[in-house]
């Protein structure tokens, strides 16, 4: 192999798809980037057995095509030190290749290419859709963080794909809270579904750019096509629970509040919680909200009392503040709408009506006793 290319996309190519280069691993040659030059271009793989990330990087010219697994940390610990320039790479006979820059080389060693795991794809069968990256990246950010990290349920430490025909759900859930991100941008011709674990989700809002991002999934694996890259992860196996028969329909009382103001109002209580529970009480009337904190243990408290628009019963109910400041910090709404039953049921947590259009989350929060 011997090709010439710029420093910088040598590097950024790395860059991305090192994010697939496991911490740990049992198999060497993980650690490794697959180069492979064909047709002009140079494919850059890196994978951890689940996730497989690849990319092409353009190269401006190729003297002799080739297939290695080059070292992941000393080739990116390399460029990183180099400004951007042309660089030459060139296989040698003693399983070694060198980079050659404007006032010097290094040589270092590679692996053979076979040795590197094949990356498998779905399969014919397999459904596709298409979703831009903002949609993509905002539904995982807006749900990743209510994944759960029990392994008794490992379904509920990822996210679920709900493709319908008119609407595609994101949905997040550790059993304590539930989010939902419901977009009508992505649909299918017909209802389908898949789980992806949190690791490749967020790995995917980190790299996914302005693309589209063309989706094809069967049973067993999904890959996300955008640009000049791709991502090619295993799917969760098995049964994501029902979550619409948790979706509260008949709260009746009904809360309308600015959301940052009761976001802030949290996160200033909080402060006074027990550090173990976060527990804070909110007691609720005609047109009024109040919240309090307490430690007993530190002799520490506070409370405050806020006018908003309230319609209902009278209700005393406690919430762990951190879950209560994640959701509402995860909407973009202005205003939101928080309909309770009472002091024991889960209290569905949306946008108000007026801003449906605007904000796609909606969240679902068990209570705690006091």
């Amino acid at each position: 192999m011997k090709i010439v290319l710029s420093s910088s996309r040598f590097l950024a190519g790395m860059m991305l798809v090192s994010k697939a280069i496991p911490s740990k691993t049992s198999n060497p040659i993980l650690e490794n980037f697959l180069c492979e030059v064909s047709d002009n271009a140079l494919t850059l793989t890196a994978s951890d057995s689940e996730v497989t990330l690849k990319t092409r990087v353009e190269v401006d010219s190729v003297e002799e095509e080739g297939r290695i697994a080059i070292p992941a940390k000393q080739i990116m610990d390399l460029l990183k030190e180099l400004p951007d320039q042309p660089i030459t790479v060139i296989t040698l006979d003693d399983n070694c290749f060198q980079c050659q820059w404007s006032s010097g080389n290094s040589i270092l060693p590679y692996v053979n290419a076979d040795d590197f795991p094949a990356v498998a794809q779905p399969d014919e069968s397999a459904i596709h859709v298409s979703m831009s990256a903002d949609t993509l990246i905002d539904g995982i950010s807006g749900t990743v963080y209510a994944t759960s990290d029990d392994d008794i349920r490992p379904v509920l430490s990822a996210i679920l794909f709900d493709i319908d025909t008119d609407r595609t759900t994101l949905v997040a859930s550790d059993t304590h809270k539930l989010i939902c991100y419901t977009t009508a941008d992505v649909n299918a011709k017909e209802k389908a579904s898949f789980i992806l674990h949190k690791k490749p989700a967020n790995i995917l809002k980190s790299i996914v750019k302005d693309e589209e991002v063309d989706i094809a999934f069967d049973g067993k694996m999904v890959s996300f096509q955008f640009g000049e890259s791709s991502a090619t992860c295993q799917l969760m196996v098995g049964k994501y629970p029902n979550y619409r028969n948790v979706i509260p329909t008949n709260n009746s009382s009904i809360l309308k509040i600015d959301r940052a103001l009761l976001l802030n109002t949290v996160r200033r209580v909080a402060v006074c919680a027990n550090k173990a529970s976060n527990h804070i009480r909110v007691d609720l009337g005609e047109g009024f909200i109040e919240i309090t904190a307490q430690d007993t243990g530190f002799n520490t408290k506070a409370f405050e009392h806020i006018n908003c628009s309230y319609e209902g019963d009278e209700i005393s109910i406690g919430f762990k503040s951190t879950f209560l400041i994640e959701i509402l910090s995860n909407m973009n709404c202005n205003e939101v709408e928080i309909k309770f039953a009472d002091a024991r049921k889960a209290v569905l947590i949306k946008p108000v009506d007026e801003e449906m259009d605007k904000e796609k989350t909606t969240g679902i929060l068990m209570p705690i006793m006091f």
